[in-house]
């Protein structure tokens, strides 16, 4: 009997083929939304979970300015407090700290072949202990060529994009390349990061930047890494304790900040998903056009119907059976556009990054699960549901003699 249902229901919404594409139409934009976003959105978080594990999770991060927010991340100089050497001599001496080392990250004007671009300068220290912490670290590994010496301020190594087509022309390992008035050989180029940040920067020995910019001593943020064996929370404890101790500050007063790598990665993707859940609450009201779609679609189709109602209702079928029949038919209504709305949102979100990774962002990528294209068509043939709802009730409860007589 429910066979029989169904290829009535399909029979009606067949028959009445215009407006049935009319309403899927505001479904459909709906779930593509929907996909899209959230497809994008956790393809993204994915990416940035990437990018921190890579560069490991005994790994700490400190940064100048107090309280455990996003400002105070490995890319911010928003906080005007400040460290220094001695800061990083002090995260070197806390226990469970295998090495620190102070870092420096600032926007330059570099300028070659007469074509001058504002790019990201990444400054450490280049002695031999150094290289050998950050060289695993992906987005400083070296493709071609090598890291320079910490007696060679003026050679740089300079990113996979910046190196490749960041200019019209590309730079090559050997080029002179100036920056802020000072020139500079390209001695290596890092491997492909897939973000710009990263693809785009140069780095040069700390020493440099501190005499081009006027830094003295200061860095702008200190990397470390935990000894094996250590719990990295208790790590990051001991290092906020000793910091306090040579700030001369209290506990909760900090002008510092101390983060894990997996901390940064729930920052971001806690950001990711707010932003995600705005944007979906914006695509849901396309889902909330749609539903009044159907609504008046189903409203209209029992006007229509009237007649076929009442005999129905003449022959026997009871108002669960009429009601049934148009929920199923809304339903259907729902399903459908969700399946199509599921097609052309995964196209939208993989043409998004089809076009990111070819201006270089690898990192806005698409992530499509089968519990989400699940949950979609379940969500999206409940709303048709639940928006033929009224329509039905009204249906079942025609009489079927008025409904007979409404036609004579």
């Amino acid at each position: 009997m429910l066979d029989d249902y169904f290829r009535i229901s399909i029979g009606n919404l067949i028959h009445r083929k215009l407006r049935s594409w009319l309403t899927i139409i505001g479904i459909l934009i709906g779930i593509a939304c929907v996909v899209a976003l959230i497809s994008i959105g956790q393809g993204m978080q994915d990416a940035v979970s990437e990018q921190f594990e890579s560069v490991g999770s005994n790994r700490i991060i400190i940064t100048p300015g107090g309280g455990d927010s996003m400002a105070g991340g490995p890319f911010s100089d928003f906080s005007s407090a400040k460290l220094y050497e001695e800061d990083v001599d002090t995260v070197k001496r806390a226990r469970g700290i295998d090495y620190a080392t102070g870092g420096i990250i600032q926007t330059a004007n570099i300028k070659f072949k007469d074509k001058t671009k504002s790019v990201t300068i990444f400054a450490f220290k280049l002695d031999a202990v150094t290289k050998k912490y950050i060289e695993d670290i992906d987005f400083l590994m070296i493709e071609s060529g090598r890291y320079p010496k910490e007696t060679e301020p003026y050679k740089a190594v300079i990113g996979y994009n910046l190196a490749d087509d960041f200019f019209t022309k590309p730079i090559k390992i050997g080029d002179i390349i100036t920056i802020e008035e000072r020139d500079f050989e390209v001695v290596g180029i890092n491997e492909e990061a897939g973000n710009p940040i990263h693809d785009n920067k140069i780095m040069i020995p700390i020493s440099t930047v501190r005499d081009m910019f006027d830094m003295s001593d200061e860095v702008m943020t200190i990397f470390a890494k935990s000894k094996d064996g250590f719990d990295i929370d208790e790590v990051v404890e001991n290092v906020k304790e000793d910091l306090r101790r040579e700030h001369n500050v209290d506990e909760g007063e900090e002008d510092f900040t101390v983060q894990t790598a997996n901390q940064l990665i729930e920052g971001f993707t806690s950001i990711l998903s707010i932003i995600q859940i705005v944007l979906i609450g914006i695509a849901a009201i396309s889902l909330l056009v749609g539903s009044i779609g159907i609504m008046n679609t189903m409203y209209t189709s029992v006007l229509e119907r009237t007649k076929d109602i009442g005999i129905m209702k003449a022959v026997g079928a009871r108002n669960s059976h009429v009601m049934l029949l148009f929920l199923i038919e809304s339903s259907l209504l729902g399903l459908i556009g969700g399946i199509m709305g599921c097609i052309f949102g995964i196209l939208i979100s993989k043409g998004v990054t089809v076009a990111a990774a070819y201006q270089g962002m690898d990192m806005l990528r698409t992530s499509v699960s089968a519990s989400l294209i699940i949950g979609v068509l379940l969500f999206s043939t409940i709303v048709g549901g639940l928006s033929g709802l009224f329509p039905a009730r009204q249906a079942a409860k025609l009489n079927p003699v008025e409904a007979l007589q409404s036609y004579q």
